[in-house]
């Protein structure tokens, strides 16, 4: 096991945990009150890691300059309150590098490396080299996004780099997985217990790979309604699945069903939601659409007729 994974690391991974979503102000600037609130919101309802992530925090509309002052804002407002998960920008390894030494000096816990694979053109080996030129710095975590620049390749060819990694990056200490499916199964059978498992968006995606092995997972609700996402939790903690298959029966299914339905799509409603919660504004920067005032009040229909109004 890394040295840098420690037990209070481990710990406050194997949750479930918020991702911040970057809110702006109606002209497109940066919302900084309401990056704070999400913070505190998260933290009182018990989050104990706080993840920044390329896209739930809007790195895709960000400047350079702005990723590193969230990343800042966040671990200064959490003041060791909760664990900080900052990301990088897809950026060329000296990039990445300079990036992951400024995290580790505003005392960011782990950075979660989202390496640039543009027409397939890294392979194991330099996807090692950069992990571990970042990882002098500070712990590492990897996202299986990275897998989905252009087209999924086949399992063995994202094992081969995650098998790699996990033999060679010293400073990995966790893996965030998007992709679930045969590559999911093979990450918990590979990695664990030297890496903690985290399941990424939805209550479905952490079940999956319950019964492989599983450490925490990125919650939708941890963002507004936490008390559904530790129901959960605890749920599959005490092996109560029916519990668990409830809440995502009669809650989670639903509410993603519509939101795939929203003009704008989950990002707009995600953020309506937050507003709705008086956590922090509705508003996106341009070209994302933000939701107009009569999607606002359908939003908040469908939310009091699923109980989270």
């Amino acid at each position: 096991m890394s040295v840098r994974l420690t037990e209070e690391l481990r710990a406050a991974l194997s949750t479930p945990i918020p991702s911040l979503r970057t809110p702006f102000t109606a002209d497109g600037q940066i919302d900084w009150a309401g990056v704070r609130a999400q913070v505190d919101f998260v933290i009182a309802g018990g989050a104990q890691t706080i993840m920044i992530t390329w896209g739930d925090s809007l790195h895709s509309v960000l400047t350079d300059d702005e990723i590193a002052a969230l990343a800042k804002v966040v671990v200064e407002h959490c003041a060791g309150r909760a664990k900080v998960i900052a990301a990088d920008n897809m950026w060329a390894t000296p990039k990445a590098v300079a990036f992951a030494e400024y995290c580790a000096q505003i005392g960011a816990d782990l950075l979660m490396l989202l390496p640039p694979n543009w027409a397939a053109s890294t392979t194991p080996d330099s996807i090692v080299t950069h992990f571990n030129a970042c990882g002098v710095h500070l712990p590492t975590m990897v996202v299986t996004a990275f897998f989905n620049q252009g087209g999924v390749p086949p399992v063995s060819a994202c094992m081969d780099v995650i098998g790699a990694l996990h033999e060679r990056a010293d400073s990995v200490v966790a893996i965030k997985d998007d992709l679930l499916g045969e590559l999911g199964v093979q990450i918990c059978s590979t990695v664990r217990p030297e890496w903690v498992v985290v399941s990424g968006g939805l209550m479905r995606n952490h079940t999956f790979q319950a019964p492989w092995g599983v450490d925490g997972y990125l919650s939708l609700f941890m963002s507004f309604k936490p008390e559904l996402a530790w129901k959960y939790f605890h749920a599959i903690q005490a092996g109560n699945y029916e519990a668990a298959w409830q809440e995502m029966r009669q809650v989670e299914t639903p509410l993603m069903k519509y939101l795939g339905t929203v003009e704008g799509g989950f990002n707009a409603a995600v953020h309506g939601i937050s507003e709705l919660y008086g956590i922090s504004s509705r508003h996106l920067r341009a070209p994302y659409h933000t939701l107009t005032d009569a999607q606002m009040e359908e939003l908040a229909d469908v939310l009091k007729g699923l109980g989270l109004g």
